[in-house]
């Protein structure tokens, strides 16, 4: 896309010239109109513009949603020098003194608006382009209404109620669209519209990586259907679990089951390089480096994960309950309901058998980090270890051998992709709501897909993790797969499958439940924590974000505050 530029010299030499109305009525040298640029040759600018926002975050407003779906959850502590290191994550994580004027907040609202109107605006130069003159009109529009159903999605699931400006919408009408225009159930639907015209209008493949196609868009509308299933109040109380949706998620997922397939090893979905756009990956975002720009196409939302031994900042540290999450039986099965009554001790390993996803999803000190038999992961590693502990995030980083891993001084960033859905995802929306349907038969082989793969995921950590055990549910023998068993097998699953990848929290407010998993877990880490002292979760409020208050005084009140705040 040109970038415009304006002649100053020439501006004025017109202002002196002229009289006002005839500047007025001419256009002013060195300036090309929006009409200009669309055109053929300059339409994919737009489209691309839409595309690069993806990744256009920061640290502290990261739509990887570490801070929200992690750290907000019990699957991680914040991390950095202390409670006082961006506190506004620590509220978060104690679910204490969360208020409308957080920053953080403004600024992940700002961000994710500037990419929706980047969307908007190039679904309105797509609509003046004449199809016989650019024949991919109707594809790159239906990939512009994927990534505007990508961002909403955000938006919804941090804020519940947000502005659904589309563009047919007059900019001059902006400011008197409320969050409140559609219903909870009504901005659902609106974020599902965009995902089905995708899904109907994109092939079946692209033929540059990175461009989505149908399958990833029966994959997030299978998504939202999901969400959408779990019907909530006002006071975001589940009160139904609409069985429609649930058929709906069973149809959009009939679209994507078969096209991909579970990686052989767990941990191939987290690594760079030719690992990258694999056979799991329904929807990643895509990141480069070397690419003629100062540091590259980096991940900024992940930067501050790098543990203070390799560079900085040890921010988002796992959690010893989701450690002793991945414990397992004498069967080789979870430990459902007691997984927590013991801390596993990882100088002390081989004491407890353990589903190998561990060894993908947590740094443990003494063994290879990142797989790199060159860099053993140490305690020293640790910036804050007597508030925080011992354990690093792996999921997101890479090891420091890789040329992908970039110094961005003070910090080092990374150009690995991030997977935003993958194939294993989209096996247990189906799981779920098969299962939720009363057809939780069904939904064992789902299950089971989920942790034959996870049972032989040991290639990359064969000989140091040595007390791995893992086994399918059989029904009958080891189990007794009713619908509620299956439910709490599922939930745990997912926990496991997705640990560290932003969707904990959000799954938890989506079946009700956020209330009484989280202060359960508060009471647990208060004996091993002094700052979860304060710590409880408020039902009817916390679900969600506030809508932030910069937004409601710009918009003159249009927008109304979340109930409770």
């Amino acid at each position: 896309m040109k970038t415009i530029y304006y002649s100053i010299l020439g501006l004025l030499t017109l202002v002196l010239a002229t009289s006002c109305s005839d500047y007025l009525e001419n256009t002013p040298n060195a300036v090309l109109e929006e009409n200009e640029l669309i055109n053929p040759d300059n339409i994919d600018g737009f489209v691309t513009a839409a595309y690069a926002a993806l990744g256009n975050d920061h640290y502290d407003s990261p739509f990887s949603l570490w801070p929200y779906g992690n750290v907000r959850s019990d699957d991680a502590y914040k991390g950095g020098s202390g409670p006082n290191d961006i506190q506004v994550f620590h509220f978060f994580e104690v679910s204490n003194n969360i208020r409308t004027d957080f920053g953080e907040l403004d600024r992940f609202w700002y961000n994710s608006y500037i990419a929706i109107s980047r969307v908007n605006k190039a679904l309105n130069a797509l609509d003046q382009i004449d199809k016989s003159d650019y024949p991919l009109k109707d594809v790159r529009i239906a990939e512009m209404h994927f990534l505007r159903g990508h961002f909403y999605f955000m938006l919804k699931e941090m804020f519940k109620y947000v502005p659904y400006i589309t563009e047919d919408i007059p900019i001059e009408e902006y400011g008197n669209i409320s969050n409140r225009e559609l219903s909870n159930d009504g901005l659902w639907e609106a974020i599902a519209q965009d995902f089905e015209s995708a899904a109907e209008n994109l092939p079946a493949n692209q033929d540059q990586v990175g461009r989505v196609n149908s399958a990833a868009a029966y994959a997030y509308l299978a998504k939202v259907r999901l969400y959408q299933a779990y019907e909530q109040d006002e006071n975001n109380n589940v009160v139904n679990i609409n069985q429609e949706k649930l058929q709906e998620v069973i149809q959009a997922t009939d679209e994507v089951v078969g096209k991909y397939q579970l990686e052989d090893d767990f941990g191939f979905n987290f690594l760079p390089g030719s690992y990258q756009n694999g056979s799991e990956s329904v929807f990643s975002i895509q990141f480069s480096n070397n690419d003629n720009t100062l540091h590259g196409r980096l991940n900024y939302s992940d930067v501050l994960s790098t543990p203070q031994g390799l560079g900085c900042c040890d921010f988002q540290k796992p959690s010893q309950n989701l450690v002793n999450a991945f414990k397992t039986n004498s069967d080789g099965l979870p430990l459902l309901d007691d997984f927590n009554d013991s801390d596993l001790d990882y100088n002390n390993l081989n004491a407890t058998t353990v589903d190998p996803r561990l060894y993908h999803t947590v740094a443990i000190p003494g063994l290879p980090y990142k797989y790199n038999n060159s860099y053993i992961y140490q305690e020293s590693w640790n910036r804050s270890p007597s508030t925080y502990g011992f354990y690093a995030s792996l999921k997101e980083n890479v090891s420091p051998d890789c040329d992908c891993f970039v110094n961005i001084d003070p910090f080092y960033g990374n150009s690995k992709n991030r997977i935003e859905i993958r194939y294993a995802d989209v096996l247990l929306m189906r799981a779920e709501a098969l299962i939720e349907l009363g057809r939780h038969k069904e939904a064992l082989p789902l299950v089971n897909q989920i942790r034959q793969r996870a049972g032989q995921s040991t290639t990359l950590i064969n000989g140091y993790a040595n007390n791995t055990q893992v086994a399918l549910y059989e029904d009958g023998v080891n189990c007794n797969w009713t619908q509620d068993f299956a439910r709490k097998a599922m939930r745990f699953e997912r926990r496991l499958e997705f640990a560290m990848e932003g969707n904990r929290f959000f799954d938890l407010v989506r079946w009700g439940v956020a209330d009484e998993v989280l202060n359960k877990y508060y009471e647990g880490e208060k004996e091993k924590r002094v700052y979860y002292e304060e710590a409880h979760f408020d039902p009817n409020l916390e679900e969600y974000c506030p809508i932030p208050l910069a937004q409601i005084n710009f918009s003159r009140n249009v927008y109304k505050q979340n109930t409770g705040y």
